[in-house]
């Protein structure tokens, strides 16, 4: 009875186009279910060679008035690797200072400028 009636857009159903489709849902679907496999195994790979654990975001954000990030805090991986890791933060701290200098800057501009037009009206 169902292989008699129409789809609403008037076409008949064949059954072997209908069997067609599902094959190819069903190849597209195990393709799917076998790439998230090997990207779950990539994961894990890429997880082990990292070394990195499971940390909250809320541990990797810094809050206002908090102690900055100390090189000690970070585990034996070598004194080179540490001191380039030291050289980075160095930089990373006198970039932040500069990126704080000009927002402050600009921040004195904006005040400057919304001062000067509310004294021209």
């Amino acid at each position: 009875m169902l292989r008699a009636t129409q789809l609403p857009n008037g076409v008949t159903q064949n059954h072997v186009v209908y069997q067609e489709r599902y094959n190819k849902l069903q190849e597209h679907l195990r393709q799917l279910t076998l790439l998230f496999k090997k990207l779950r195994l990539l994961y894990d790979k890429c997880g082990e060679m990292c070394g990195v654990s499971d940390v909250s975001v809320t541990e990797l954000i810094p809050f206002v008035g908090e102690e900055t990030f100390r090189p000690s805090d970070l585990p034996n991986v070598g004194g080179l690797a540490n001191k380039e890791c030291q050289e980075i933060l160095e930089k990373l701290q006198q970039k932040n200072q500069e990126l704080k200098h000009i927002m402050d800057q600009l921040r004195n501009l904006i005040w400057d400028i919304n001062s000067m037009l509310a004294m021209r009206n």
